[in-house]
């Protein structure tokens, strides 16, 4: 029976130029509960690349806002696609912060980001319809879920989800965690396309534990003597770490079940690039819920020992390099299974199945 399914027609990201290695925080000041630590900077930052897989981050041009750079990979996505921008039916825009200009620490989410692209792209049709998605990390993994609901009821034929964050402008300079966060944009197109062999978007499962929220959310400096007002970044890394590591492999396993596939037709996984060794011991678990022991080689891309964690902008951005050939050792071949993952705020855990 032909059936309706979303399916990716192009790809496009914004990294940016500036490169943010160790030597950047090796003058900072960095506080734990108030305390000063009392370790070299060069030990700091050593022991959080041991742990993270992370030597650089990536931030924005000082100039830049967010919705800036999300408007450059939906350029470049809508290039890929080939489409005309005007028949666009939806622009999902996931993100967390809005704009937020440098060293203001303030928030603007109003008009939507979705809009503002819109309106950068110069889209005059007023029934592409743009909004925005507050779903922490995985939020452009949720925007996908979204897009593939209005393309199976009928309403839509092509919606542009995309994932972008500026981190480096809402994390505190005192807190060795911020040096997890970077900046990045990426953007996909997804259209509908009818056949008789499922393909695109196969299956999905999303869950929220609100009693995790505290893991991730926003506070003050860890620097006692700050008294500017500002808010910041905030996250119990450890407890997190514990909290992923146990309960996505779980969502990951439902939606592949639900996809009525084995887990070893899935070929590559995407997933939110949060802490290396954390995605590593996800994987670890997820095979280990099928009985197996190994995790096979090249299943896994990473790209956060180069560019950091982008937050909602890690998944897209990373899928737009690998169709582009431009992550060593991996592809995006015509049906092959494929896995997108992610955790963040809410605390939310969402994943997609999908067959390119």
């Amino acid at each position: 029976m032909n059936k309706t399914y979303s399916v990716i027609t192009g790809t496009g990201s914004y990294i940016p130029d500036n490169i943010i290695s160790g030597d950047h925080f090796m003058e900072s000041s960095f506080f734990d509960k108030g305390i000063k630590l009392d370790k070299e900077n060069t030990e700091i930052i050593n022991k959080f690349s041991e742990i993270t897989e992370i030597v650089e981050r990536r931030y924005a041009d000082p100039h830049l806002l967010n919705s800036n750079i999300a408007t450059v990979a939906a350029k470049r996505a809508i290039a890929a696609a080939g489409i005309d921008k005007e028949s666009l039916d939806h622009i999902i825009f996931a993100h967390n912060f809005g704009d937020v200009k440098l060293a203001s620490n303030r928030m603007d989410m109003l008009p939507a980001l979705a809009a503002k692209v819109k309106l950068e792209l110069q889209i005059e049709n007023p029934d592409c319809v743009a909004y925005d998605l507050i779903f922490g990390c995985p939020g452009w993994v949720q925007g996908v879920i979204q897009a593939d609901y209005l393309i199976r009821s009928g309403d839509a034929k092509k919606v542009m989800v995309i994932g972008s964050e500026m981190l480096s402008r809402i994390i505190d300079p005192h807190d060795r965690d911020s040096m997890i966060f970077s900046d990045g944009s990426g953007a996909v197109i997804f259209e509908a396309r009818d056949s008789d062999e499922p393909l695109g978007v196969i299956a999905h499962k999303s869950q929220t534990f609100a009693n995790y929220a505290s893991l991730l959310t926003m506070g003050c400096s860890n620097n006692p003597d700050e008294k500017n007002g500002n808010t910041y970044l905030k996250m119990n890394g450890r407890k997190l770490y514990e909290f992923a590591v146990i309960n996505v492999p779980q969502v990951v396993k439902i939606a592949i079940d639900k996809a009525g596939i084995d887990l070893s037709a899935i070929k590559t996984v995407f997933i939110h690039q949060a802490n290396g060794k954390m995605d590593n011991a996800i994987m670890k678990r997820l095979f280990k819920l099928y009985g197996l022991d190994e995790v096979p080689e090249n299943l896994v891309p990473m790209t956060i020992s180069w560019l950091g964690n982008s937050s909602v902008a890690t998944i897209p951005t990373l899928i737009d390099l690998v169709v582009n050939g431009k992550v060593e050792g991996y592809q995006a071949r015509a049906g092959e299974y494929a896995v997108f993952a992610s955790v963040g705020a809410g605390m939310h855990i969402n994943a997609v199945v999908y067959r390119f």
